[in-house]
């Protein structure tokens, strides 16, 4: 029998994005609110950190339009509280100020993110012996819209390109450039290599593996990660511009070993093998993938035969030149494991809600982009650490929790609000699944 149930309106303090009260407490280990105080005019009512903060709090919940600051305006003592800031703005006025911002904002916001990685909760997973580092460009689809900055993507439609740098088999960004959409994905791509490598070096001690795509194949990048200030391994795949498939099949018939040549079915062949040429100045280990296809997996067979070759700039010596060296398989492998950026791409456009970016200013979206990537991380954090112990109700063994788990279980945690002896208690509710796990990862996140 149903129930009846009766709705009733209290005075007690309930809140429902109780996580980020763990989001004030990373976003203040930062110099985050410190740094970019020192560029606000003496004139504001709010300074820059309360702009910033805010911003943090809106993008943690995944949300990004500037409406969603409203529904802070009930409890802006609370909010202002746990987020570290001064006071919560107005819609109007938090508009305008990010409009304001200066462009070093930007600058110092980048410099947090690194900061905010060096908590001690991060760790970075490995490959090979070494930190992966994958660039990679995506888009944003921002068509039918007259924002500053959209241009005609490489996908065919309207929108903004933005660059990426991933450290680690987690995904946490490094780097980032909200780019126009018609920007070239090596245009600038140099510089912004160089800085998230010496960031990343300041993370680990480990060796960086650089992997990026046929749009990055640049003498430029390797030059780069071959300069002994910015030094790194790298996997970077081939453009083939002009050199045949046909002259690659005969290369591979002719010196891929046995024991790497595979028939996964009928009518599918591959050859994986290394061979080295000169690029530059440089001569250089190439990895090759040919695939020849005579018959489609449905059975159909193929009047001219299918010929696939994917080549692959390689830094790592191969097994018989070092202890260390890698099989070409083991490149291959490595390569495959740079498409897990298209995860980490769909979770910041759709699970963020960043896709479509808020402001018609080009330098106000750069800001807002670059605060969206910390709150990414912050967000990433929080769920890597969610996973350390056993205690949460998803049994199902997980490498990382998705962005969208961590917002709807770690942020959207419902708690009520306590006020005793000059202390602020957050009571979790004994029917909350999630209740010892968010205890946990906040009281380990908490600490600097």
């Amino acid at each position: 029998m149903l129930r009846k149930v009766i709705v009733r309106l209290s005075n007690e303090q309930l809140i429902t994005p109780g996580g980020l009260a763990t989001v004030g407490h990373l976003a203040s280990q930062t110099g985050l609110y410190r740094e970019i105080d020192k560029l606000e005019r003496k004139d504001y009512e709010y300074p820059n950190s309360a702009v910033t903060g805010t911003a943090l709090g809106i993008l943690a919940q995944g949300k990004s339009d500037f409406e969603s600051i409203n529904e802070f305006a009930e409890e802006k003592e609370y909010y202002s509280g746990i987020l570290g800031i001064k006071d919560i703005p107005s819609e109007p006025t938090f508009r305008q100020r990010l409009n304001d911002m200066p462009e070093e904002a930007l600058e110092v916001v980048s410099r947090a993110n690194v900061e905010l990685l060096k908590h001690g909760e991060v760790r970075f997973g490995e490959y090979l012996g070494f930190v992966p580092m994958d660039i990679d460009v995506t888009t944003l689809d921002n068509r039918k819209t007259k924002k500053e900055g959209v241009s005609r993507t490489y996908k065919g439609f309207d929108g903004f390109a933005p660059m990426i740098a991933y450290m680690g088999t987690e995904g946490y960004v490094i780097g980032n450039e909200l780019r126009p959409g018609s920007q070239h994905g090596q245009n600038g791509t140099g510089d912004f290599l160089k800085k998230v490598i010496k960031d990343a070096m300041e993370l680990t001690d480990k060796g960086l593996l650089l992997r990026a795509d046929a749009a990055h194949d640049s003498i430029e990048n390797i030059d780069i990660c071959y300069n002994e200030e910015t030094r790194a391994e790298f996997i970077i795949k081939r453009n083939l511009r002009k050199e045949s498939v046909d002259g690659w099949l005969a290369l591979a018939l002719e010196e891929t070993e046995a024991e790497n040549v595979q028939a996964p079915r009928e009518g599918k062949t591959v050859y994986v093998g290394s061979t080295y040429r000169f690029h530059g100045r440089r001569e250089m280990r190439i990895v090759y993938e040919v695939t020849v296809r005579t018959m489609k997996a449905d059975g159909q067979i193929l009047l001219a035969p299918e010929i696939e070759v994917a080549t692959f700039w390689v830094s790592l010596p191969e097994p018989w030149e070092s202890e260390h060296g890698v099989t070409d398989a083991q490149v291959l492998q490595a390569y495959r494991d740079h498409a897990t950026c298209e995860q980490f791409h769909s979770e910041i456009k759709t699970d963020m809600d960043l896709e479509r970016l808020p402001s018609g200013s080009l330098k106000t979206n750069k800001l807002i982009w670059g605060l969206g990537m910390m709150a990414y991380n912050i967000l990433r954090i929080m769920g890597q650490a969610s996973i350390r112990e056993d205690d949460a109700p998803l049994k199902r063994p997980v490498k990382r929790r998705r962005i969208r788990t961590v917002i709807q279980n770690l942020i959207y945690i419902a708690v009520r609000v306590v006020n005793h002896g000059r202390q602020v208690f957050l009571n979790l509710g004994r029917s909350n699944a999630w209740r010892l796990t968010f205890k946990r990862v906040h009281l380990a996140l908490a600490r600097p």
